[in-house]
């Protein structure tokens, strides 16, 4: 089972967020004439410009020449994970056009809601180490070069430029400026779910009783403590301090284990983010 859920964990999770992905955007970014940038977004720009077809239809011709290029240079798991969340998007995108949502006064609460729901959608797809294609794939080789940069920001760039595009073609300039909201939000949600997810906290304690301390962390919640090297500041004593990294569900039992050792323990509590070694994430090169 654990092999199974290795190689092909991320099918579900694909097809769960395209689907999301397409809910967004077909019940609250479409009836506003509005979208969340990429090529689905630019499949809105060509379709309005032809006067025909769907924009699932234009996403899969746009995405093919794509496809080959991530699958190149990213691997197949990618390549097939994407080829499976171009094709749920596209399907659901269309599946859901069939629901008659009733344009909204304020188009500002469909580009809010429609950017939570996308940029939630294109996370989950993410994170599961696939894409819905298109700009997605633009952005997963994007960022292959600029390891630094965070994947909403390297998709806002590209979503923006979707916009501007959308302002042009469908001439309204209030309708340009909604859509830069949407972009803007949908790529804060997606680095919410992609680097907000593996979270962790690393504590440090400063008691008498070190060892028992180290000790039952490692027992009891399975995880590695190290001993720092300090001295109080008033009293000249040297002691050692504990520094532990724990998953964020676990941060109550250490509370708690730790408290029952030593009630006077001094705790100091941090967010860490992207940790990595055992027990925690393991770097990759291609890592989001």
């Amino acid at each position: 089972m654990k092999e199974w859920t290795h190689k092909y964990g991320w099918i579900f999770p694909t097809i769960l967020g395209s689907a999301i992905f397409s809910l967004g955007f077909d019940l609250f970014l479409v009836p506003n004439d509005l979208n969340s940038g990429g090529i689905s977004g630019f499949s809105m720009v060509v379709r309005e410009l032809l006067g025909f077809g769907s924009v699932g239809t234009i996403q899969v011709l746009i995405n093919i020449p794509l496809f080959l290029l991530g699958g190149l240079k990213i691997g197949k798991k990618f390549f097939w994970g994407s080829l499976l969340g171009m094709a749920s998007s596209s399907i659901f995108i269309d599946l859901l056009a069939q629901i008659r949502m009733p344009r909204m006064d304020e188009p500002l609460l469909g580009a809010l809601y429609g950017a939570v729901f996308c940029g939630l959608g294109i996370g989950i797809v993410f994170a599961s180490g696939t894409s819905t294609g298109g700009v997605d794939i633009v952005t997963r080789l994007l960022k292959l070069k600029y390891r630094n940069v965070k994947l909403g920001s390297i998709s806002f760039s590209l979503d923006l430029l979707v916009a501007v595009l959308t302002g042009i073609v469908f001439r309204d300039l209030t309708k340009t400026l909604y859509i830069g909201l949407t972009v803007f939000v949908t790529s804060w949600v997606l680095d919410a779910v992609i680097y907000r997810f593996d979270y962790s906290k690393v504590a440090i304690i400063v008691t008498k009783e070190y060892e028992e301390m180290a000790r039952q962390i490692g027992q009891k919640l399975h995880r590695g403590a190290t001993f720092l090297y300090g001295q109080g500041a008033y009293s000249g004593e040297e002691t050692k301090v504990v520094l532990t990294a724990v998953k964020r569900q676990q941060l109550a039992d250490l509370k708690e284990l730790a408290t029952g050792i030593d009630p006077a323990a001094f705790i100091i509590v941090q967010e860490a983010h992207q940790v990595l070694g055992d027990g925690f994430s393991k770097y990759t090169t291609d890592s989001l």
